[in-house]
């Protein structure tokens, strides 16, 4: 693998999911290529784009041989394109753009809803992951793509708004299209994982996540739009399904509007571990922040880990002394090799 030093960066990811240890992503312009990979240039058409196995492996390892791995980073092949993916294989159609994806609500929902195995998406997606396995040879791990679940993709499937009124008007309707949500999820993730899975039983999975078994991000971003009761009613429950039946779960915190849900979340026994998206964490308010400190804190007291994404080079220091290693993912980047070295020997100090 372009990671000599995985067994030691192994170690620290399962110590993380025990609330025992500092995972410490750190990824920097490589001194020299691991490989000479040509890059292919630009697409030739939107389909390529977000499907093409030839292009988007040759484009990604061009870049990931080109990638110094510090700390506990590792290369990592992504095959998502959109976001929930799920709801086209549940029937949504796809609608394509040079930056994003757009699922097309069903209508009318079906009454049963089944995996279509024969969707041109999935078959794409599983010939980009079988591409991307064949010509990594072992030389990074191959992701599955960001499937997602719960109410997120109901709300492909129906429309958000028209979704909203359904959790008032009938919300039995609801509980019952989750519950095949997640069915299908299980279903979808074996399917999925199957052909990526590490000598471990283990998988990728998207926010650079890794474990020894079933490993996945989890998420419910409509969670923006409703309050604590529906939550509880409508989200936690099948959550914490699908907690149980994961061996590693991690849930994406996205935004201050989320952040109502914190206490639900911290409740769920079978979530090992939280992600906090800030709203503007692009901007310069992003997880190395010291407006988040005591989020992180509240995470890390209740026995979950946390991970901290979009942490500027310079905030990762005062981030762990505010903070401490114990239970913490920090994604970052250095401007060069030797700055990313550099930090790396300064982050010993608090594993």
């Amino acid at each position: 693998m372009w990671k000599a030093d995985w067994g030691t960066a192994r170690r620290h990811h399962i110590d993380w999911w025990r609330q025992q240890g500092l995972v410490f992503w750190c990824t920097a312009p490589a001194d020299r290529p691991h490989e000479e990979w040509p890059d292919p240039g630009s697409f030739n058409s939107l389909d390529e784009r977000w499907y093409g196995p030839e292009w988007r492996v040759a484009k990604q390892a061009h870049h990931l041989s080109r990638t110094y791995f510090g700390g506990d980073s590792f290369p990592l092949m992504a095959t998502w394109s959109g976001a929930g993916d799920l709801a086209a294989y549940l029937g949504c159609e796809v609608q394509l753009s040079r930056d994003t994806i757009w699922y097309e609500p069903v209508d009318p929902v079906p009454d049963t809803l089944t995996i279509q195995r024969d969707h041109p998406v999935l078959r794409k997606t599983l010939a980009l992951m079988d591409h991307a396995m064949k010509q990594g040879q072992g030389r990074w791990f191959v992701s599955q793509p960001d499937i997602i679940e719960n109410i997120d993709i109901l709300a492909s499937l129906r429309g958000t708004q028209d979704l909203l009124v359904d959790m008032i008007d009938r919300p039995e309707w609801v509980l019952d299209k989750l519950r095949q949500i997640n069915a299908a999820f299980f279903e979808v993730f074996e399917l999925l994982a199957q052909p990526i899975r590490d000598d471990e039983g283990g998988n990728t999975f998207v926010f650079n996540v890794w474990g020894p078994g079933r490993t996945a991000k989890v998420q419910c971003d409509a969670s923006a739009m409703f309050g604590p009761d529906m939550f509880q009613r409508f989200v936690a429950p099948l959550l914490d399904e699908q907690c149980r039946w994961l061996d590693y779960a991690m849930y994406h915190l996205d935004g201050e509007d989320a952040l109502v849900h914190l206490d639900a979340l911290l409740s769920i026994q079978s979530l090992q571990a939280i992600e906090w998206t800030p709203r503007f964490g692009y901007t310069g308010e992003g997880g190395g922040h010291p407006k988040w400190y005591d989020l992180y804190r509240r995470i890390l007291a209740a026995g979950k880990s946390v991970q901290a994404i979009t942490v500027e080079y310079e905030q990762v220091i005062p981030l762990l002394d505010a903070v401490g290693g114990k239970g913490l993912f920090i994604t970052t980047s250095a401007p060069t090799e030797a700055a990313a070295r550099e930090l790396e020997q300064r982050v010993e100090a608090y594993r």
